[in-house]
C-alpha cells in the first residue's frame, strides 16, 4: 500500500510537466478557399433559417411540457408536440451540416445558434395550441420559400435549392395539411361533445 501511495504523489508530481511537452500545438493549416461559394444574402438567410428552426424546437418542447402537466394531462398532445420538437430540432442539424458540406463552418460558429425565447407557456385547450402550431409551421414554411427565393434569384445556388424545396418544402406542406386536419377533427369533436371530444381526441392521439 505504502508503494502504491509513493508511486502515486511521484506520478501527480512528474504528470503535469510531461503533458505539457506532450501538448498538440498544431496551426491550422491554410487551405483553398475557391470552392466555399455560399456566400452573401444566401448565407445569412440560412443561418436565419438554423434559427427559425430551433425557435420552433424550443416552442414545441413547451407546448409538450404543458400538455405532460399532471393537471393537464394530455399525453396525446404531449406526444405529438415532444415529436415535433424533435423534427424541428433534426431540421435545423441539417442545415448545420449541410453548411458544413459547404465549407461554412470554419468561423463564426458560435452565433449560429442563439437560445430562443418561449413566447407562450400556456394553453386554453388543445385546439388552441393546434391552432399555435399550425401558426408555427406556416411561418417556418414562408420563411423556407423565401430563402430559396434569395438562393435561386441572386446566387443560382440550384443544389441548395433542390434540397430545400424536395426535402424541407415538401415535409412542410405535408405537415400543415395534417395539422389542419387534426383541428378541423378536434373542432368538429368538442362542437358536439365538449371537453369530452377532447379528451377522446387525445386518446386517439
Amino acid at each position: 500500500m505504502m508503494k502504491f501511495l509513493v508511486g502515486f504523489c511521484i506520478l501527480a508530481v512528474v504528470a503535469p510537466a510531461v503533458f505539457a511537452e506532450l501538448k498538440c500545438s498544431l496551426a491550422n493549416p491554410e487551405l483553398p478557399t475557391e470552392w466555399i461559394d455560399l456566400r452573401g444574402d444566401c448565407l445569412v438567410a440560412m443561418r436565419a433559417q438554423i434559427q427559425k428552426e430551433i425557435h420552433a424546437s424550443y416552442q414545441y418542447l413547451a407546448m409538450g411540457a404543458y400538455f405532460s402537466r399532471d393537471t393537464v394531462n394530455r399525453p396525446g398532445f404531449a406526444e405529438l408536440f415532444f415529436k415535433s420538437a424533435k423534427e424541428e430540432r433534426e431540421h435545423g442539424s441539417k442545415l448545420i451540416e449541410y453548411l458544413s458540406m459547404r465549407g461554412q463552418l470554419t468561423d463564426e460558429v458560435t452565433n449560429l445558434i442563439v437560445t430562443p425565447t418561449v413566447s407562450k407557456d400556456e394553453w386554453e385547450s388543445g385546439a388552441e395550441a393546434l391552432e399555435d402550431a399550425l401558426k408555427l409551421e406556416t411561418e417556418v414554411t414562408k420563411s423556407i420559400r423565401k430563402l430559396i427565393g434569395v438562393c435561386e434569384k441572386k446566387y443560382n445556388y440550384y443544389h441548395l435549392v433542390d434540397y430545400l424545396t424536395g426535402v424541407y418544402l415538401e415535409e412542410q406542406l405535408h405537415g400543415q395539411r395534417e395539422l389542419a386536419g387534426k383541428l378541423s377533427t378536434l373542432k368538429k369533436m368538442m362542437t358536439n361533445h365538449g371537453a369530452l371530444g377532447e379528451f377522446l381526441f387525445d386518446k386517439d392521439l
